[in-house]
Formats: C-alpha cells, structure tokens, sequence
C-alpha cells in the first residue's frame, strides 16, 4: 500500500465566475516504434490516459485546484493521486470550458468547469499511489487516444496538445 493519500472535500476547492476550477495534465513520455527491419527505430511519444470510475472511456488525470496550492502544483498533485506518476510540466496546453454531471454543488449547482490542462514530462511511475485500487493507466499513442478519449474537452486539449509537440520537435 501507499503512504501518500489523495486530497477530499471541497472546503478548499476555488471557483471563479460560478465555475468550479480544475487543474489537469496530459502526460506523456517517450518510446520506441519499430517500423523498419534493418533495426533503426522511430522515436515515438505516448500519453497516459486512466479510467473513470464513473463510466466508460478514458481521461486525462485532472481535478479541483485547490486555495493552497498554484495551479501547476494542482496539475501534477492530481496526476500522482489519480495515476501514480510524477513529472515536469513542461507547456500549458490551454483553458477548457465544460459542465461536470458528478460535480454539482450549492456552490455551483450547474456543474460549470473551466480546467487548465499541462504536458507534463513523465520522469516517475509509481508502483502503488492513491487511487490505484479505482484507476487503470494505459499508454497511448496519439491517435489511439483520440479514439478512446471520454470527453471533447480532452480531445480538443489532445490536438493543442498534439500541435505543440510536433512543434517542439522541428
């Protein structure tokens, strides 16, 4: 088991405009594809991507950003709790708009989310971290995440996402 625990509640969750706000990451690491016979090797990145208790399809490791902590620092805090990993942020992919079913509350009892999602370099995988009994990770790459990716919000912070390493990489 795990020493670390996954923060709960809402008493120290922000909201700003009546949106809840979240803070998430999509990371990412590098592997080998094998697409030619004479042993050269194509450098290839894959995310990570876990499931969702809730439902089917697969996400991005995101959640509520809290009063005491910077936004990056909620990014990474939600990637270690709900996928067991730790890492660099190395980009802000961008701002997303969306409306949370499973997050209703007096505070804000439509469900409006604004998140912010990082790319967040993958340095560690842990073997045991908080959630594990509730999450599966998977690595991807690219397209096949587009294809099993739950919410659009998450597509379209994949294709920002997408653009700004294929930049990265000229």
């Amino acid at each position: 088991m795990t020493d670390l625990v996954a923060r709960t509640g809402r008493h120290q969750q922000r909201y700003e405009g009546g949106c809840r706000l979240v803070a998430g990451c999509i990371p990412y690491k590098y592997g080998v594809a094998d697409e030619t016979s004479d042993a050269e090797s194509v450098r290839v990145v894959q995310v990570l991507m876990i499931n969702s208790p809730s439902g089917p399809g697969l996400l991005f490791p995101k959640g509520g950003w809290e009063n005491d902590e910077e936004m990056d620092e909620a990014a990474r805090r939600e990637a270690l709790e709900e996928a067991g990993v730790r890492g660099d942020i190395m980009k802000l992919v961008g701002y997303y708009n969306f409306k949370s079913k499973t997050h209703q509350d007096k505070l804000n009892p439509e469900g409006l989310c604004k998140a912010v999602m990082f790319a967040l370099l993958v340095k560690e995988e842990l073997q045991s971290w908080p959630e594990q009994s509730i999450r599966e990770r998977k690595w991807l790459s690219i397209p096949d995440a587009v294809k099993q990716c739950r919410h659009a919000w998450m597509e379209d912070a994949l294709h920002e996402f997408q653009i700004w390493h294929e930049g990265s990489q000229l």
